[in-house]
């Protein structure tokens, strides 16, 4: 596998190049209850449908939550795009079961160290409404491993709508704590959170098909 290799002075300088990016490519970032996270170290999971996602995390990260994250990554993405090893990212190879226990143990590890970790537990990109969600037991794994570090589910939902260019609505859950299904089996736990996250992701698309916008708020606005 392919360890991260976290830079400060990378991060900083990538978001000079980040934030604009974000700001330009979409017409809306909508929040509701995207906020900030005092408890250290969490474990983030999201549907994963778009290349967008996994910056989007690290754009969250830096304007609101300012957690030490670092996000598990398909090896080949990670080696065809390796600076995201200076902003936390690290590998999996979904075709080789050894490689799979490493990234989950160095994950576990990263947890261990307070460091929050992002996982996309469909394992890869899917269409924005493939269902089931077909979740991976890494997060389960985690989950009893680190009982102490609750998961914070978020959802995303990227929609055209009265502007040229897309919008991306995110809905950040309540943190889930471990002893919440503590007695449930591995493969229980995945079975609660992908029908969970389904839950929450058909959800948040009401909202967006019926423009209910009321409780969101803009992510994209520059700080004043």
């Amino acid at each position: 596998m392919i360890k991260a290799k976290k830079s400060a002075l990378f991060e900083t300088g990538f978001n000079l190049y980040l934030t604009p990016l974000i700001r330009f490519s979409f017409s809306r970032l909508l929040g509701e209850d995207v906020k900030e996270i005092p408890k250290k170290p969490v474990m983030f999971i999201a549907n994963h449908s778009s290349w967008w996602d996994g910056l989007v995390f690290f754009y969250l990260n830096r304007t609101i939550w300012r957690h030490d994250i670092h996000m598990m990554m398909h090896e080949k993405g990670l080696k065809k795009h390796s600076y995201f090893r200076f902003l936390g990212a690290f590998s999996v190879n979904r075709q080789k079961p050894k490689d799979i226990v490493l990234s989950l143990q160095y994950a576990e590890t990263l947890l261990r160290q307070g460091k929050s970790v992002v996982l996309f537990p469909q394992g890869d990109e899917f269409h924005l409404e493939t269902r089931p969600l077909s979740f991976l037991a890494g997060a389960a794994y985690l989950m009893e491993k680190c009982p102490d570090v609750p998961i914070v589910p978020l959802s995303f939902y990227y929609s055209f709508g009265h502007q040229q260019k897309p919008e991306l609505w995110i809905r950040q859950h309540d943190a889930i704590s471990t002893d919440r299904i503590a007695h449930l089996t591995r493969k229980e736990k995945t079975v609660f959170l992908e029908e969970l996250s389904t839950k929450q992701l058909d959800s948040l698309k009401k909202a967006v098909i019926n423009e209910d916008s009321l409780a969101f708020q803009s992510l994209g606005k520059r700080r004043t």
